[in-house]
């Protein structure tokens, strides 16, 4: 029977001990990596985790959003963009009481104007709230309950005080979209224009 030599024994020692430094640093980087996006995404995070039953495969969609995401040009908007978004959203609200299945469909709709403006792809509903997801995770979970709330309106069984919910999220999304562009020194600053007022639609 062969014995190996003391060469070879150390040859097996040196390659275990690579081997396990992979393996180490591996682990490590899926640790860091699992906390970025868990910190980045949010609940978003939970919600894909839910989604696809593995961790793995949640974490693999996430970063495939990002990588998506990262190709567009997203863009802020100009301050006169910016002023006639507000300007659409204060005459929305205006017309909830009198007409509020209406105004649901108005704010999904303008919702969608705006991202458009500002550089996302107007793909089906779920592409829109991943690509929203990856700078804006924050509001995506109101997005898709003011989705919810809409598809329920669209079929007639929606409750007026739910369809003022469904505005209140859509204004959410509105208004982390609503950034504007930097001016020149001494021009007033395009922070400084907002949509109207906190959201006051009553039933």
């Amino acid at each position: 029977m062969d014995t190996m030599t003391p060469q070879t024994l150390t040859i097996l020692a040196i390659v275990a001990a690579v081997a396990l430094i992979a393996l180490a640093a591996y682990l490590i980087h899926r640790s860091r990596q699992s906390q970025r996006l868990r910190e980045r995404f949010g609940s978003e995070y939970d919600r894909a985790v839910r989604t696809h039953k593995n961790r793995g495969q949640a974490e693999a969609e996430l970063l495939r959003r990002e990588d998506r995401v990262e190709h567009l040009t997203i863009v802020p908007l100009t301050p006169a963009d910016a002023a006639r978004f507000s300007e659409a959203w204060t005459a929305l609200q205006a017309d909830f009481v009198d007409n509020p299945r209406s105004v649901v469909d108005q704010a999904d709709a303008l919702v969608r104007e705006l991202m458009a403006k500002r550089g996302y792809p107007l793909a089906d509903f779920e592409h829109r709230a991943a690509d929203v997801s990856v700078h804006h995770p924050s509001v995506v979970s109101n997005y898709r309950a003011a989705q919810l709330i809409r598809q329920r309106n669209l079929q007639g069984e929606v409750e007026t005080e739910e369809l003022r919910k469904a505005v209140v999220h859509y204004r959410a999304l509105f208004d982390e979209l609503l950034e504007v562009r930097e001016q020149r020194p001494g021009v007033r600053p395009a922070q400084s224009i907002r949509p109207t007022r906190p959201m006051e639609v009553r039933s």
